[in-house]
């Protein structure tokens, strides 16, 4: 039976709208080389993430964004589709207050990767930090080691002067003097140690960080065959990062503007993975405990409720 010809070109304008609406088609993801994301810096570097979306005519728009709860905020609003690397305490707390964010995949469990830094002749721990300012990214895991440490000495985030600021801020305001500590992280860690700036505290003992690659809701229903386009980029960069290890840590050393040998450092500190595992979910739930008894988070969000199976080992 032959076509009509008017069913012919309906057909052919649909796929016209088709193929003109994948061209036209942007992915959004943050950039997020801090702490030392590797892998993110390889798929970027790479063009990983390109080159499985432009078969599809997608173009890939990469943001600077620190912050996972600005991240997170962007994924609220639709103006970006996946966190390249979010801390699970972002992702709680953006959960927490109803905003949909799903972990998608692993990225890595630092260690002494994130840090408190003090001035010279200044604080030596928590109980010395009492009515000083610190300047530090606020809904982080810097700011969860704050609390933490503070909690410890049987005071309270109201107990010192916290100021929002990214990281970069931060340690600029640090090495200004404008404030008296600083929540940093990686790079500007060794850089700050290096200048002569006392090292508080680091995550161990205090936190255990946990980063992520995220993506909203709506997103993960709209856009599902994306997601699984992404993760495979995201596990590609990790293989890559893993087979090419100096070539991993030259390029680390030239994006976080630092030498290879403190890359190396911050490479042994960060302890990469692709997927997450049940002592993360055991960490996650304590988490989430410490986050309601502090006023981080106003309500209990189960932890596997926004990770996706496919981010499970």
């Amino acid at each position: 039976m032959k076509m009509p010809r008017t069913l012919m070109l309906a057909l052919a304008l649909s796929l016209f709208a088709a193929q003109a609406s994948a061209e036209e088609g942007v992915l959004n993801i943050s950039y997020v080389k801090s702490p030392f994301n590797l892998p993110m810096m390889a798929m970027k570097e790479h063009r990983i993430l390109e080159k499985k979306l432009e078969p599809l005519g997608i173009t890939v728009k990469w943001h600077d964004i620190d912050s996972g709860a600005q991240q997170a905020t962007a994924m609220a609003s639709g103006s970006l589709d996946v966190g390249g690397v979010l801390n699970t305490t972002s992702v709680q707390m953006a959960n927490a207050e109803g905003n949909p964010v799903f972990i998608i995949a692993g990225a890595s469990r630092p260690t002494d990767v994130f840090g408190l830094v003090g001035q010279e002749n200044g604080a030596k721990n928590f109980r010395d930090l009492k009515g000083k300012t610190i300047a530090g990214p606020k809904g982080t895991v810097l700011h969860q080691l704050l609390v933490a440490g503070l909690a410890k000495e049987g005071m309270s985030i109201n107990d010192v002067k916290f100021v929002q600021m990214g990281i970069p801020q931060s340690f600029a305001a640090l090495m200004s003097g404008k404030v008296d500590a600083a929540l940093i992280a990686a790079g500007a860690l060794v850089k700050a140690e290096q200048a002569g700036k006392p090292i508080i505290a680091t995550a161990t003992g205090l936190v255990t960080p946990k980063l992520a690659m995220c993506a909203g809701k709506k997103f993960i229903d709209e856009k599902p065959e994306l997601i699984k386009l992404v993760v495979a980029a995201q596990d590609e960069a990790y293989d890559w990062v893993m087979n090419n290890h100096k070539e991993a840590i030259a390029l680390g050393a030239k994006e976080q503007g630092i030498s290879e040998a403190d890359a190396e450092r911050l490479y042994a500190w960060s302890h990469y993975n692709k997927r997450l595992n049940e002592d993360d979910i055991k960490s996650l739930d304590e988490d989430m405990t410490f986050l309601i008894e502090n006023g981080m988070a106003r309500k209990r969000v189960d932890s596997r409720s926004f990770i996706l199976d496919s981010a499970m080992e």
